[in-house]
């Protein structure tokens, strides 16, 4: 009998899922909106799109869902969430409750390891750190093929860690979301990137615009990623220093600058603890689809 394993991933603005056989072959994917700020229409929305996957495939099968934030371990209520409406709510309980059965529920960057992990660009790797630099800063932590989620559901959450060594390129200290000031989020992230080049350059840039530029020769454009590329470097080396990965993953937007592979071993060797860094840092597999992969492997 066919083992299917559905992955549900939960975005701001659109749920998407897939369904993996037992060889990690894909049957099915599909996507809707996302309910916007709206709990019960999104746990009925995931329910249905499960359901209708089901139905179309004439096969039952387990559910793994990621999400933008994590369940807390105390009260069994989803916190530290970007989609607000989920926050204090306990969403794997009333998933399977409508559901009618277990569901696993992990943080989308747990998730986007995972993925990477089991059948992706650090397949076989014993301790994988997967990143994601998007419109945030996450990351996930693998040992052994699975997740590591921490006493407090925070492991990997590096973006909130203050950024090493700040200098005066580094100054004043950005304000972050979460309401310090400083955070690696703050200056990772994509948004970031943009605001910080505008603010010194006066050209409101995408992080792809100004990669292009650089690659033209435009020295604004090239100052600001190699500033980029130095913090980037600094705020790895602190992991390094911790969990000692083999292999280091990146996700999102900002994986797409293919200069980053090229340049951050030489950022992060300075400040990593070794006399030799070999670890290698490397795009994702399955690109935009690790993160629902990822999900669906939680099973």
């Amino acid at each position: 009998m066919t083992c299917l394993r559905f992955g549900v991933d939960l975005g701001g603005t659109k749920i998407e899922i897939i369904a993996l056989d037992e060889d990690g072959n894909v049957r099915l994917r599909r996507r809707i909106p996302t309910p916007q700020g709206d709990y019960s229409a999104t746990v009925e929305s995931i329910a249905r799109l499960v359901e209708s996957a089901e139905q179309s495939l004439g096969l039952r099968g387990s559910v793994g869902v990621g999400i933008p934030g994590a369940e807390s371990p105390l009260h069994r209520t989803i916190m530290n969430a970007n989609s607000t409406c989920l926050i204090g709510h306990p969403l794997r309980q009333d998933l399977s409750v409508r559901l009618g059965r277990e569901i696993r529920l992990a943080n989308d960057a747990n998730c986007f390891a995972l993925s990477e992990a089991t059948d992706g660009a650090a397949r076989g790797a014993g301790i994988v750190f997967g990143i994601i630099l998007g419109t945030g800063v996450g990351g996930g932590i693998v040992i052994g093929g699975q997740a590591l989620v921490g006493a407090h559901a925070i492991a990997g959450e590096w973006g909130h860690n203050p950024l090493p060594l700040p200098g005066p390129d580094d100054l004043p200290l950005p304000p972050c979301y979460c309401g310090r000031s400083g955070c690696i989020e703050a200056y990772l992230s994509g948004p970031a990137l943009s605001r910080e080049h505008a603010a010194r350059h006066g050209a409101q840039l995408t992080p792809a615009e100004i990669a292009a530029r650089a690659e033209s020769g435009d020295t604004d454009c090239e100052a600001t990623l190699q500033r980029y590329e130095a913090r980037l470097g600094r705020a790895l080396a602190g992991v390094i220093n911790l969990i000692d990965p083999d292999a280091i993953v990146l996700g999102g937007g900002l994986s797409n600058l293919q200069r980053l592979y090229r340049n951050l071993p030489a950022a992060c060797r300075p400040h990593v603890f070794s006399p030799i860094f070999q670890t290698p840092i490397v795009p994702p597999r399955h690109g935009d689809s690790s993160g629902v992969r990822g999900a669906a492997w939680l099973w």
